[in-house]
């Protein structure tokens, strides 16, 4: 089935679905705005525009929609789509919290359409490279995930500022980082979260988070986020028995690194350091470590468009799952309470 799509919410997203869909054979049927100036825009660009989701849900050529709207819209809009018989495709998150979530998958099921949400990041290079040296066991076995993702930038904009539009850290960056980890290791039972969610610079949304997820495969993660860390961390450290990669940012510049033989029959001694005499932890001789180019990935966020395409064909199934998504936001339940309480919250045990 060829995806006729109607983008609800004319946006900075909204806009790059209108620009990049096509690259996975979508049609862009309609979009619509409530805001007069981005219907303009988008009618001087060639689209039909609507100044209501209402209008573009009558429009019989479209058979799926996409919700590019402030994430407490993506409830409410995604009832009426499905009521219009309308395949629904939500932007993160798909919903505040698991009860949304569960209303909207019901309603979907009971209309007979399509449902899933743009998780686009699971199409990342950095973490498909990632996610790849873990699977080629170029690290051992794992023992530790970190996933870092600073900005010097400080504030947020618009709605994202607002509580009452779910608005935040958490439901913007997090629900991809999370997602991500979890995606990584997909048949791991997530033990406990420990979660530390801050307001630096916001007075009601969060900010900054950090999200310690332990699970029964021994692998621990830890996932950090801050609008204002001045200096960038690297963006994956992954630790093995075997290895040790790191990605420093979206790039993808980085590599793996390995002990070499030369440290492997290095005799035990003390050495003087700037931190006083240390054995463990003195300066490794040169040859002592060994490095290895990162795995190569090729990868598209449309490919999302394509495997969405096949699904509807009843060629594949579908990459975002919203048992999946429904975990995620288990997971930022689960997180937010930690923070609440100060303490580890048991999961899936």
């Amino acid at each position: 089935m060829k995806i006729k799509l109607g983008i609800i919410g004319y946006g900075g997203m909204g806009k790059w679905h209108a620009e990049n869909a096509p690259r996975a054979g979508v049609e862009i049927v309609a979009v619509c705005d409530i805001v007069p100036e981005k219907v303009a825009e988008a009618r001087e660009k060639g689209f039909t525009a609507y100044d209501s989701a209402e209008e573009l849900l009558q429009n019989p050529e479209v058979n799926t929609v996409i919700l590019t709207v402030p994430n407490h819209l993506h409830h409410p809009m995604c009832l009426l789509a499905a009521k219009a018989g309308k395949n629904v495709i939500t932007e993160k998150p798909a919903a505040l919290n698991v009860k949304e979530l569960d209303e909207m998958e019901a309603a979907c099921k009971e209309a007979g359409v399509f449902f899933t949400a743009h998780q686009n990041r699971r199409w990342d290079r950095d973490m498909l490279i990632a996610k790849k040296a873990i699977d080629e066991n170029k690290l051992g076995n794992v023992f530790t995930i970190e996933s870092k993702l600073h900005s010097g930038n400080g504030y947020m904009h618009e709605w994202h500022i607002y509580q009452k539009y779910g608005g935040g850290m958490i439901y913007d960056w997090g629900v991809h980082l999370i997602d991500q980890i979890l995606f990584m290791m997909p048949t791991a039972k997530l033990k406990t979260i420990f979660a530390d969610i801050k307001n630096v610079l916001h007075e009601e949304v969060d900010d900054y988070f950090k999200i310690i997820l332990k699970f029964d495969n021994d692998v621990t993660a830890h996932i950090e986020l801050s609008t204002y860390i001045l200096n960038y961390q690297p963006r994956w450290l992954v630790g093995g028995d075997k290895g040790t990669l790191i990605i420093n940012t979206f790039g993808c510049d980085g590599e793996i690194y390995h002990t070499g033989k030369l440290l492997e029959k290095l005799p035990p001694q003390i050495t003087e350091t700037e931190a006083g005499p240390t054995r463990q932890f003195a300066p490794v001789p040169p040859g002592g470590i060994v490095t290895e180019q990162l795995p190569e990935v090729q990868t598209d966020w449309v490919d999302f468009y394509r495997n969405v395409s096949d699904v509807l064909d009843g060629k594949a199934d579908s990459k975002i799952k919203i048992s999946e998504v429904r975990r995620v936001l288990a997971v930022m339940e689960a997180a937010r309470e930690s923070s609440e309480l100060g303490i580890a919250i048991k999961f899936e045990n």
